[in-house]
């Protein structure tokens, strides 16, 4: 079995279609929410790792954290064939199993990365059941569904630590 597989072009447009009308997408760099997801939702603050002026080793532990807590909540609430969304909007989006091997980039990041630093990141549950969603330019992820926000509060990430909106 291969991970991260490419997104066609029809899949890519309808799974961005689905994102626009059920999420109520408007990009923005400065209009914030951008997305409006389904209740039970919690949005976290993650602007102080943004900008991180502190001890680079200490960011890298933070970082592995949110990427090995991310991996373990996809992997609970997935069976080991099922396949979900990656997208990175404007980009290549990916069908992605988190049982499967999650190679890093020259900047150690996974190919679409779990952190929002420059691109919005979404990582969707295939029925859009639950989802993972990075906004840059608030400087928030955003998790969705019941059964996600349950594995997170488990075994949350330190960088979960500042709430900004509950739904």
């Amino acid at each position: 079995m291969y991970n991260w597989i490419e997104l066609t072009q029809s899949e890519e447009k309808t799974v961005w279609k689905k994102v626009f009308n059920e999420f109520q997408f408007k990009p923005s760099v400065s209009k914030f929410p951008s997305f409006i997801v389904p209740s039970p939702f919690i949005t976290y603050d993650i602007s102080p790792y943004r900008n991180w002026s502190g001890d680079l080793e200490e960011y890298e532990k933070i970082y592995k954290d949110l990427e090995e807590k991310s991996l373990s909540a996809f992997q609970e609430l997935t069976t080991g064939n099922e396949y979900f969304y990656a997208l990175d909007w404007q980009h290549l989006c990916y069908w992605v199993n988190p049982f499967l091997e999650f190679p890093k980039d020259e900047f150690n990041e996974w190919i679409i990365p779990i952190f929002p630093d420059g691109d919005y990141y979404f990582f969707i549950q295939k029925e859009f059941n639950w989802g993972f969603l990075g906004h840059p330019w608030e400087d928030t992820i955003t998790v969705f569904g019941k059964e996600l926000i349950q594995v997170f509060e488990k075994n949350k990430p330190r960088m979960f630590n500042t709430i900004l909106r509950i739904g």
